[in-house]
């Protein structure tokens, strides 16, 4: 190529990328914004991202501060042999990326959903004993979740939530949350999949599976 994009995040030294994750998503989103700076229809968008741009740092050592929680969580879940995680919108990477990182690092079977999927096959494995990661953030999908989230608890799903922080209602649906800040909807995904990444990483130490070197995989990969 003769264009690039760095990232400039430093080396990733473990096999299974985190912070090069969540660098790449907000270098789209910075390119994003050099696209439309000339489009004054999209000025107070492009702002909004901005301030929310400007926040993270802040808003990302208030996830980390959650480590405890993740790791209590990881205590539940170790010894299951597959989860789900769910979510939309913006927050549907977050799900495919957490679901990659637990096969990765735990070797346990996950998978990542779109919550509007759910009556196409998903809800069938959906009992008390089937754990479920629902992402559900104050976004413009967020009423549509919820329908998804009560589907599963009608089904006597016990699912784990991942939410922001003091939406009490979204909350009333179970006891396990982790609750991440509030930012603009398409940063939200930066916030929500850091628990997926400490989950697991927690998982992985408690199995005693190798965090920096999963097996079967390699940094880089020659395929045809």
């Amino acid at each position: 190529s003769h264009c690039g994009i760095h990232i400039n995040a430093g080396p990733e030294i473990g096999v299974a990328s985190t912070k090069a994750y969540t660098s790449q998503v907000i270098s789209l989103v910075m390119f994003g914004l050099i696209m439309c700076e000339d489009s004054i229809a999209k000025q107070e968008r492009r702002s909004e991202i901005i301030r929310g741009l400007k926040r993270l740092p802040d808003d990302i050592r208030t996830v980390l501060a959650k480590d405890n929680d993740c790791h209590n969580l990881a205590k539940e879940l170790y010894e299951k042999k597959s989860l789900l995680v769910m979510g939309r919108g913006f927050n549907y990477a977050t799900c495919l990326e957490g679901a990659l990182k637990i096969k990765e690092l735990t070797y346990m079977h996950s998978e990542g959903l779109l919550a509007g999927e759910l009556k196409h096959g998903p809800l069938a494995l959906v009992d008390s004993s089937m754990p479920v990661i629902m992402v559900l953030t104050r976004d413009s999908v967020h009423t549509k979740c919820m329908n998804a989230l009560q589907q599963v608890t009608a089904r006597d799903g016990r699912p784990i939530l991942i939410c922001e922080i003091g939406d009490t209602e979204t909350m009333k649906f179970s006891s396990r949350c982790i609750q991440v800040p509030h930012t603009v909807d398409c940063l939200q995904g930066i916030l929500t999949v850091i628990p997926m990444q400490l989950l697991s990483y927690h998982i992985a130490v408690l199995k005693g599976c190798n965090v920096d070197c999963p097996r079967n995989l390699a940094k880089s990969v020659t395929v045809e």
